[in-house]
């Protein structure tokens, strides 16, 4: 797509209130292919101006109508899935088949549980002698990330569009143009003026505008733990609502009844994908002493099969590469045995790092407690269930994990009593409309399905 050199505010592209950009970086081969603008505290300013303006007929506007406009939203989307799915490959990375198969077809689809939800939802309930109504929250600022750029985008704007809130997103600075394009499908879906509104533009600048803004009610955030908090501490000096998805350092439990190979197998292909920028990979994986070197040698044979620039993209910039590239050397210090990959990048131009997998790795070893966010898998072993669960608690994330066992019933006992958001059983596949959210420093609130819905929505009752 041809990048705009404005914000998409009040229905229409304006210029920006400033004059700098942003570089936009193709992770592959280091070559700068577009440029945005960076939008400054006078741009958010506009934009959520734009939105309160906005608010009151949107949110007057009834349900049915909403969730026409979010299915036509969607209609949008997929007629544009092959740009979408180039434009991602592009500015993240990502190989061409993963972009299409998931960052492409999973916010369509979130997009569509959204238009069937606004139609369907109960906004209002009889309780006793009251009725009780759930309204839209108000003004939104969405502070979205990098990994699943347009993923990311959907599970905020659509349901706070369900819910009859307005948006004002600021998308991640590595991947401004899917946004832009997001914001194109907006316009041609025929959202009213102002109701959604785009600023481009730098985290520290325009993202801290938009979460200090007084005229937002709620600010939805995803990205990392450190600057969920400075969030967190900025919407609470006014009272402000959050939702916050954040990181994560979850557990593959395989217990010893599971089938080892397939467990290993899932497991390595979870951590690779998106080239290990996923916040809720099963980054630990936890193997039974008395099966833990064959799972060691399991998981070096899966992982030789990605090769980078074939199965495995690079990660999204310089600056995550040295990141990655340091918690290796770091893993190789603190004693952890490496079993594949290693520190050394595989290619000579772009942000490259080798499909990497440690073993021996103990619970107080830095790669078993930090969220690396890079394509590498610590693997560790346990002594009995109890021990298990210690390691796989052990940690201050709780977002997701994994559970295997021979029995359905002996994974879902263990996973009872893990910490954390979201779990899947004997491999169970990721379902785009139950709640997505973590324990503990993982977050707060749930996205996606009726309870990323109710997360922009607040209570009235009337008794009579």
């Amino acid at each position: 797509m041809k990048p705009h050199d404005g914000m998409y505010i009040d229905g229409d592209w304006r210029p920006a209130a400033g004059t700098e950009t942003i570089a936009v970086v193709n992770p592959a081969d280091e070559q700068v292919f577009a440029a945005v603008p960076a939008g400054t505290a006078d741009d958010v300013d506009a934009a959520v101006r734009a939105a309160r303006t906005a608010f009151p007929g949107w949110a007057a506007t009834a349900p049915a109508d909403r969730a026409a406009r979010i299915a036509a939203l969607r209609d949008v989307l997929a007629a544009r899935r092959d740009e979408i799915a180039e434009t991602v490959a592009a500015e993240l990375g990502a190989p061409l088949a993963f972009a299409q198969a998931v960052h492409a077809d999973l916010p369509i689809k979130v997009a569509g549980s959204y238009a069937q939800l606004a139609a369907t939802h109960a906004f209002e309930e009889r309780i006793g002698n009251s009725t009780v109504f759930h309204e839209p929250v108000g003004v939104v600022g969405a502070i979205t990330p990098w990994n699943y750029p347009l993923h990311q985008i959907v599970a905020k704007v659509a349901p706070a569009l369900a819910a009859g809130c307005t948006v004002v997103l600021k998308p991640a600075e590595d991947t401004p143009l899917v946004a832009q394009l997001f914001a194109e499908a907006v316009h041609e879906a025929g959202l009213p003026a102002g109701v959604f509104n785009l600023v481009t533009g730098l985290g520290p600048v325009a993202g801290q505008a938009l979460a200090a803004h007084a005229g937002v009610d709620l600010v939805s955030f995803t990205g990392s733990t450190a600057v969920g908090k400075q969030i967190a501490a900025t919407a609470g000096a006014a009272v402000k609502r959050v939702a916050l998805e954040l990181g994560g350092k979850s557990a593959n439990v395989i217990l010893p009844t599971a089938d080892l190979a397939r467990a290993v197998n899932v497991g390595v292909a979870n951590v690779m994908s998106n080239t290990g920028q996923t916040c809720s990979a099963w980054t630990r994986m936890l193997v039974h002493r008395d099966r833990y070197e064959e799972a060691v040698a399991l998981a070096a044979a899966a992982a030789a099969k990605y090769v980078p620039g074939e199965r495995i993209g690079p990660v999204v910039n310089a600056k995550q590469q040295a990141r990655v590239r340091g918690y290796i050397e770091k893993g190789i210090a603190e004693g952890a045995r490496l079993v594949a990959g290693g520190p050394e990048a595989p290619r000579p131009l772009g942000y490259w790092v080798s499909p990497t997998i440690f073993a021996d790795v103990t619970p107080e070893m830095t790669i078993a407690q930090e969220e690396i966010f890079g394509p590498v898998l610590s693997m560790l072993s346990y002594e009995d269930e109890d021990d298990a669960l210690r390691i796989a608690n052990g940690t201050v994330y709780g977002l997701a994990g994994a559970v295997w066992a021979g029995e359905e019933a002996e994974a879902v006992a263990f996973a009872r009593r893990m910490e954390t958001g979201q779990v899947d059983i004997n491999g169970g596949r990721f379902n785009p409309v139950a709640p997505f959210g973590g324990y503990k420093q993982s977050g707060v609130g749930r996205e996606l399905g009726p309870h990323g819905l109710t997360e922009y929505l607040q209570t009235k009752s009337l008794q009579f």
